[in-house]
């Protein structure tokens, strides 16, 4: 098969595939992919440190193409945001987002506490690292990031993917970590999840029918990923229920999301997180995390999200771990950006009953 057909297939060639105008796919090269952040046809530009107001008529945190904060961990440049002053709030965001996703959240806290907002490894404006992804990642670089950025007690709040990292980073650092809430959090009890035996692979199957499954998959996920990343259809994303209230699904939002998908390795770390997510959810659950917390929860769930469907999971987790708090929202997947004057309010009176612990 000749190269021409095949190198938009390759995650490390130096031609990407990218959907064009009619449905039709192009081919750019990498470098210049990345350097004019071009996306899809019709993306929106926002100038530097814009400053705007929610329709709850909240301050925005001004949103910096270049990021704010750098901090090399294992020789991987890691972003984050740094505001205010007093006791350490650090925000953990979800999966394919960023520390701009609490743009409503940081201006408010930061009035009370000293506010980070961390972007993970592999997402938002953090470096795109080829490496094999696994949830201990995530949990080592909070809890470096705790030890040597944040260097005192500090309540953890994560969302999503955020949320279960919160959790193992809390487990971890138990004498550092004075409370921790979830906003609809990753993650499942391990009752909830079917285990079915492995049976020893063939050569057969080890050496051609994995390799072909693999290749399929990357074709898969490519076009997936290239189709998603479009502002017309990030938009229609939200819309579809992740937010029930669209009035905070924007500009600001939507470019959020593109800006760190410009990145040449963008594709690569999308197919190995999905794959690593996929392969093995029996390996860290619920249960056996939070069986090793021993501070405060704060459950800041939205009922109505589309993509956690155990409506009982937030009781669960309240059953199970006791020293639990639990307001519910009429939001989706992201009650931080979608209702941030309810989750903000919420936030700050759990804070303030935690006087004695921090």
């Amino acid at each position: 098969m000749s190269t021409a057909r095949t190198d938009w297939l390759n995650p490390i060639g130096n031609r990407l595939a990218i959907p064009g105008r009619r449905g039709r796919w192009k081919l750019i090269s990498r470098r210049n992919f990345a350097v004019n952040r071009t996306v899809a046809t019709g993306t929106s530009v926002m100038t530097p440190s814009v400053v705007a107001e929610s329709s709850q008529g909240l301050q925005q945190l001004p949103f910096k193409p270049e990021g704010y904060n750098y901090w090399k961990w294992r020789s991987y440049r890691i972003h984050y945001v740094e505001k205010g002053e007093g006791f350490p709030i650090v925000l953990i965001h979800g999966f394919a987002s960023s520390s701009f996703h609490w743009r409503y959240n940081i201006p408010e806290l930061a009035k009370r506490y000293k506010v980070y907002a961390l972007d993970l490894l592999g997402f938002g404006w953090s470096e795109k690292a080829l490496i094999d992804y696994d949830a201990l990642i995530w949990r080592d670089q909070v809890v470096d990031f705790l030890k040597k950025i944040v260097k005192q007690p500090a309540v953890l709040v994560g969302n999503s993917l955020g949320g279960f990292t919160t959790l193992l980073a809390a487990a971890a650092l138990p004498d550092q970590v004075r409370g921790v809430s979830l906003l609809n959090s990753a993650g499942r009890f391990g009752d909830d999840i079917s285990t079915t035996d492995k049976t020893e692979d063939t050569a057969l199957h080890k050496f051609i029918v994995k390799p072909v499954e693999e290749i399929f998959q990357r074709v898969v996920v490519r076009s997936a990923f290239w189709i998603t990343m479009r502002p017309d259809q990030i938009e229609a994303v939200l819309k579809s229920g992740v937010y029930r209230n669209h009035s905070n699904v924007d500009d600001y939002l939507i470019n959020s999301i593109l800006r760190p998908a410009a990145d040449p390795n963008a594709y690569e770390v999308y197919y190995r997180l999905l794959k690593q997510l996929m392969s093995n959810p029996t390996k860290y659950t619920l249960d056996s995390v939070l069986s090793q917390l021993s501070c405060p929860l704060l459950l800041l769930w939205g009922d109505l999200d589309p993509w956690v469907h155990d409506r009982a999971k937030p009781n669960q987790i309240k059953d199970f771990y006791p020293n639990t708090s639990l307001v519910n929202f009429q939001a989706g997947h992201y009650p931080q950006d979608e209702v941030p004057e309810q989750v903000n309010k919420a936030l700050l009176d759990w804070l303030s009953t935690l006087a004695s612990e921090i």
